[in-house]
């Protein structure tokens, strides 16, 4: 079984200006706008980091999912951590793990290219989880979310290469690593700080104590950086900049760590 991160969404109230930060600061360039969003209530935006995706929501009306979520962090931040499972029984299996663990399913969609299914940010206390399966099962080609293919040309890999991890916080990190292990099939390991980390194909979830006063959520991201000077120069120029290691863009944490 093998579950590959390829997709990170953040929320924001104002979609242009973070995107224009996120292109600017990272190096990276947008793919995408999927009108189906809009059913939602939302807008957005998506870019390649290597051969997985960073996308933007933003309300367009009230009460939705979206708004709801910003009002509850207080503001722009991570909002959903979106896989890809190997196969199709094996997505089936992990739906039913979520099930077993009392966690709902939010949303879910069946084709036959493509099954989607979306597991409850409340009941996984931090943020969504999101589960899709593509017949194709490549993980560095087709997409549904970007519209399949036809992105490829817009990967740009010399200032960020790609996602390395994922940085989970709540009150009691231990028990939140264990639900997410339990929905997810995999063991929770500790990294060199005792913090609990589930291991995915190609990234680590780490999860930690909120520190920020913004509550539980997806707090931050770890990417791996071809560029760091392009990325710091830029941070400084558009009021991003935390430290040498550490950026901060639409209300998440980015760690920056050497390729």
């Amino acid at each position: 079984m093998t579950i590959q991160l390829r997709q990170i969404c953040l929320v924001a109230h104002e979609l242009e200006s973070v995107i224009d930060d996120l292109r600017s600061i990272l190096g990276i360039n947008s793919c995408y706008v999927d009108p189906g969003v809009g059913k939602f209530g939302l807008e957005n935006n998506l870019m390649p980091i290597g051969r997985n995706f960073l996308e933007v929501v933003a309300p367009i009306q009230e009460n939705t999912a979206g708004g709801r979520y910003l009002d509850r962090r207080s503001g722009d931040g991570g909002y959903m951590v979106i896989t890809q499972i190997d196969t199709l029984p094996e997505h089936q299996r992990l739906r039913q793990c979520a099930l077993d663990n009392g966690v709902r399913v939010a949303h879910e969609h069946t084709s036959d290219q493509w099954t989607l299914t979306q597991l409850h940010p409340g009941d996984l206390k931090a943020a969504f989880l999101e589960l899709e399966y593509d017949a194709e099962e490549d993980f560095n080609g087709r997409w549904n979310p970007v519209g399949g293919t036809g992105w490829e040309h817009q990967v740009k890999q010399d200032v960020t290469l790609d996602f390395i991890g994922v940085e989970l916080q709540g009150d009691e990190p231990e028990a939140l690593a264990d639900l997410w292990g339990r929905c997810t099939d995999l063991p929770i390991e500790h990294d060199a700080d005792s913090n609990p980390t589930i291991a995915f194909n190609n990234v680590v979830l780490r999860f930690v104590a909120v520190t920020d006063g913004r509550g539980p959520g997806l707090g931050g991201i770890d990417i791996a950086v071809a560029d760091r000077e392009h990325i710091l120069r830029e941070a400084k120029a558009r009021k991003a900049y935390i430290s040498d290691d550490q950026v901060n863009i639409c209300g998440t944490r980015w760690y920056l760590k050497n390729a």
